[in-house]
């Protein structure tokens, strides 16, 4: 017989082997911290026990595993189909949250594009508003937080080399959407002091009171709203509310919830 003709055993006994003893296999490897054999074990019973309950775990198994490697791609992808085959199963949570948890390990620093961060809190939002009552609920809700904060991060680093590059109005939009977008950030301090600074700049005087005006309302302690202040009174001026229609007045209620 020649060579290729031989039998794998290997392959064979693999091709052979119940499904439970493989998942067992793939634990066993996994808690020994051997991911790629415990990856193969469980990719083995997706493919030659497909759509039983143990191809199900198994599937799950993978996502869990892929994640523990840093294969996010391999971790999201598989919790996808999961969720595609399963939707209503028990691990669904499970497998929502692995994809929030494969692009939160992957947010750059915020020096960096941060599409990972966004992805990762409408992962996580996903978790909430599918799973409200999953034991994965609570910490989605961190998550998000801390992916909204980073993403604030990002618009204050790029609206602050703007300000520094004297381009007052593409430094004011920026800092404007962190107001409006991420208003329950540690952020929304920084931002409104620098649109006090910006507009005072460019001589705009009511908006700069205005916007300082918002900053003493929300934050009177804040150091930004002492810088502000102190700015406004170089020049005789002090901070002074805006009308009840204006971007401000809206601007403030973002802040409070109102």
């Amino acid at each position: 017989m020649s060579s290729g003709d031989d039998i794998d055993a290997l392959a064979l006994a693999a091709e052979t082997e119940p499904a439970d003893v493989l998942y067992n296999q793939g634990l066993a490897n996994l808690e020994g911290g051997r991911l790629s054999e415990a990856s193969k074990k469980f990719e083995a019973i997706d493919r030659q026990h497909p759509y039983s309950e143990w191809a199900r775990k198994a599937l799950v198994m993978r996502a869990f595993t892929s994640y523990r490697a840093g294969e996010y791609e391999d971790a999201e992808n598989s919790a996808k189909r999961y969720l595609s085959l399963y939707p209503g199963s028990e691990d669904a949570a499970y497998a929502q949250y692995i994809i929030g948890l494969s692009y939160w390990r992957q947010i750059p620093d915020v020096t960096r594009d941060q599409r990972a961060a966004s992805r990762a809190a409408a992962a996580m939002q996903e978790v909430i508003d599918r799973y409200p009552e999953s034991e994965y609920a609570e910490d989605a809700r961190t998550k998000i937080r801390m992916a909204r904060d980073q993403l604030a991060g990002k618009e204050m680093q790029v609206g602050r080399y703007y300000l520094e590059r004297r381009e007052y109005v593409a430094a004011i939009n920026r800092f404007k959407n962190v107001v409006d977008q991420y208003s329950n950030t540690r952020h929304v301090e920084e931002a409104l002091a620098r649109l006090t600074e910006a507009y005072y700049a460019m001589g705009l005087t009511q908006e700069a009171q205005a916007s300082a005006s918002v900053l003493g309302q929300n934050f009177p302690d804040s150091p930004w709203y002492h810088d502000s202040y102190a700015l406004l009174q170089s020049k005789g001026l002090a901070p002074r509310e805006a009308g009840p229609g204006s971007w401000f007045a809206s601007a403030s209620r973002a802040i409070t919830g109102a």
